[in-house]
């Protein structure tokens, strides 16, 4: 590691990264062109048991001079001057061409780009992890050596600390828990090598690949799941290394979201997170390929299902080497991560297919623990609680067994059927995606503690006034923007200067339009940066009948700002909407108890 000092990005290879459960590789040159790799795959060839050790792999980017954390500029290309890794981070995430036998033409060819088949985190052996200290013995786990298994590493490293404000307890005093679910390409020992990855990728720049926000519901009815596709462009703050104190600066143009693991730890993948979503994170887990195949085998396997034969292989050597019966297997051990990481053979070939087959192991895996969650034989109880506690990086808020133990507690109170299991919705900027308003609303959602399956009992609001007393209104100084653009209408001119007016008519005489490019807000807000102006925030929301719930604490402004959003494009009364808290489409949510997922196997991968 570099002397501390400020970078722009960084590697690290510390062994901290624990790895996903699958990945694609596909490489890019500098001008943002496929370069296939050797064994002819631009797009799946880690699927391969062998690992990648051709032209396409990450390794022999590395070995060829290019930076593994290059940051990535909006159209897709690398930014100049950086290196320029572009491993599996660029790749479009479906295979075009005949999708069978008969190789990948056409990738970049005519005809319009398919829709983005997105990957949803395997997060299911971190959530098995903690439900299985809740359901063991606690004469089995309080053993120091599973304290001594649990690894750890800092929450959060970046410098906005304080910018999303904790969960606010509900009436019983309850709050919610947020935990974000990390995966990461590290090939850090030699049982990860084994499972999947090339010798020349050990000990390489981790990329936090898989990125799932887990969010408890304060009473602890429902859980809801949010992931982020690893090409998400994001902006990622500034973070320091907890262990060497190497600074990383914040980034000047959106990178790829799984470069925050390099850039000093998880702590600033949890970091990147709050900036985006605004949502504070009171934990994270990451968890490695041999945490995997433990996890299934502790539990004496996962049952999935096949609509057919299956044989994922292809003839050129594509694929996970899955070989499966129609109907339902039980799958443990190297098998179990080859349905993790097939794509080959699962219906269009797609990521979104994967995804699918993710989801049906997750849920197997879920409710086979619930059927044996009165597990009395001691060898195996304690290979349970072994299994958990390795398979593991945490925070320090859970490092340590009983921590685990309170948690698990808490999340197998969660019925399967109250699990919501959703992608971030987005759209395409090149060959990477960023967030969309939909995901926008459903990070508002979780931050406002709704579940995504629309079975909330029906929840009264009221509203708390701010104990900090306002000023008089003539002294309270208004900042006006104007946040009334869309993504299909153009923002209403002057609109900031009309508001201000409205408001020095008021008595308010010290509120000016700011003279800034109009931005997109759906609703109109009112912030304020420290509690010493929530009164006065909340006296200016109430002149202009605004509800207190638009009235919120925010970092990114100096003084009380009133954005008038595209709920309020015209006329001089604010009239709130009726607020739409149900889960857009466009998160392809999932339910958890569904039992009767049986994969659709493409014609072209089976056998008999």
């Amino acid at each position: 590691m570099a002397q501390s000092g400020v970078r722009g990005e960084g590697r690290r290879s510390n062994g901290r990264g624990a790895g996903e459960l699958g990945w694609d590789d596909s490489l890019y040159d500098g001008s943002g062109k496929p370069v296939r790799g050797a064994d002819g795959d631009s797009g799946q060839g880690a699927e391969s048991d062998a690992g990648r050790t051709g032209d396409g792999s990450p390794a022999a980017s590395v070995a060829a001079g290019g930076d593994p954390s290059a940051p990535v500029a909006a159209g897709g290309a690398p930014v100049p001057g950086t290196g320029g890794r572009t491993a599996e981070d660029t790749m479009p995430l479906k295979p075009q061409g005949s999708g069978g036998h008969g190789g990948r033409a056409g990738r970049h060819g005519g005809g319009s780009r398919p829709r983005r088949k997105r990957r949803i985190l395997r997060w299911s052996a971190m959530v098995l992890a903690v439900l299985i200290l809740g359901t063991a013995g606690a004469g089995y786990l309080y053993y120091q050596h599973l304290n001594d298994n649990i690894k750890k590493d800092k929450l959060n490293i970046g410098d906005e600390k304080d910018r999303a404000a904790k969960s606010e307890a509900n009436a019983a005093g309850q709050t919610p828990l947020n935990i974000l679910l990390i995966g990461s390409d590290a090939r850090d020992t030699e049982e990860n090598q084994e499972l999947g990855g090339a010798k020349e990728t050990f000990g390489s720049t981790p990329l936090a690949d898989v990125q799932m926000l887990l969010h408890l519901s304060a009473d602890r009815t429902n859980m809801s799941v949010v992931s982020m596709p690893r090409d998400t462009l994001v902006d990622i703050p500034k973070c320091t290394d907890p262990d060497d104190g190497e600074v990383y600066a914040a980034t000047t143009v959106r990178t790829l979201t799984n470069r925050t693991l390099g850039r000093g730890g998880p702590g600033c993948t949890v970091a990147t997170w709050e900036k985006l979503t605004d949502i504070h994170i009171d934990h994270f887990m990451q968890i490695d390929f041999s945490g995997v195949v433990s996890m299934a085998d502790a539990i004496g396997g996962v049952p999935v299902c096949v609509d057919a034969n299956i044989e994922s292989r292809d003839s050129q050597g594509h694929g996970s080497g899955l070989k499966l019966e129609e109907g339902t297997t039980y799958v443990k051990g190297k098998k179990a991560l080859q349905w993790l990481r097939t794509r080959y053979g699962f219906e269009d070939g797609s990521d979104l297919a994967r995804a699918k087959a993710q989801h049906q192991y997750m849920n197997a895996m879920v409710r086979q623990l619930r059927e044996n969650a009165t597990v009395t034989n001691p060898k195996k109880l304690f290979s349970l609680a072994e299994a958990a506690t390795d398979a593991l990086i945490v925070d320090e808020g859970l490092d340590t067994v009983d921590k685990l133990y309170d948690l698990g507690n808490e999340l197998k109170k969660v019925e399967p059927k109250r699990i919501t299991m959703t992608t971030m919705p987005n759209r395409y900027v090149g060959v990477h995606v960023e967030p969309t308003d939909d995901a926008t609303k459903l990070f508002r959602l979780v931050r406002e503690d709704i579940a995504l399956d629309g079975k909330d009992k029906k929840k009264t609001t009221t509203e708390e006034a701010s104990t900090d007393p306002a000023a008089a209104d003539d002294k309270i100084g208004v900042a006006v923007l104007n946040g009334t653009r869309t993504s299909t209408l153009a923002p209403v001119s002057g609109r900031a200067s009309d508001v201000s007016e409205l408001l020095v008519g008021k008595g308010f005489t010290q509120a000016s339009a700011e003279r800034t490019e109009a931005t997109a807000e759906d609703k109109t807000l009112i912030q304020y940066p420290s509690a010493d102006l929530e009164g006065d925030a909340q006296r200016v929301a109430k002149a202009l009948g605004i509800p207190l719930s638009s009235v919120e604490k925010s970092t990114d402004v100096s003084g009380v700002t009133l954005v008038v959003g595209a709920d309020w494009r015209e006329g001089t009364t604010y009239k709130a909407e009726a607020e739409d808290n149900t889960t857009p489409d466009t998160a392809e949510a999932l339910n958890g108890a569904n039992d009767e997922a049986c994969m659709h196997v493409n014609p072209n991968y089976t056998w008999s």
